[in-house]
């Protein structure tokens, strides 16, 4: 199994851990990263990512996000087949960086896409499974 975590999702332990779906998404997330140094799921990272995470302005956050890219199975750069259907998802009415994301985790051939932001987990993509970090556990511990 083959996962794509955006940056929403890498920074949700970061977030406030007093709102309770925040911490319930932080806990899930922490348990996929588990079971991706387990080996049990291949992670993807991107150039997306990359260039996401470079603008975090903490830096103890963005030190430990970097962590993850020596820590994929799988590492994806921009490519002009993930630009244009970068451009496609936009005009599907996607923000160009989360359509940037998901092409990428569609061109690496992910199993899921794994976000925190509901603008994104509101569309319907062809071609990847748009998670947030809760109903894939569910998924996960379903399928095991």
């Amino acid at each position: 199994m083959k996962v794509y975590l955006d940056n929403c999702c890498f920074n949700r332990p970061f977030d406030d851990q007093s709102n309770i779906i925040n911490r319930i998404e932080a806990d899930a997330k922490l348990f996929i990263q588990e079971q991706i140094k387990d080996g049990y799921i291949d992670l993807v990272w991107s150039s997306m990512n990359e260039f996401e995470n470079n603008d975090n302005p903490s830096a103890e956050k963005k030190e430990r996000i970097a962590v993850w890219k020596q820590i994929a199975t799988e590492l994806c750069n921009l490519n002009e087949t993930i630009l244009e259907k970068a451009l496609e998802l936009e005009k599907a009415g996607l923000h160009s960086k989360d359509a940037l994301h998901i092409a990428c985790a569609i061109f690496a051939e992910a199993d899921f896409f794994i976000s925190t932001d509901r603008k994104i987990l509101n569309k319907n993509v062809a071609g990847i499974n748009l998670v947030n970090p809760i109903a894939f556990v569910e998924e996960f511990l379903h399928d095991k």
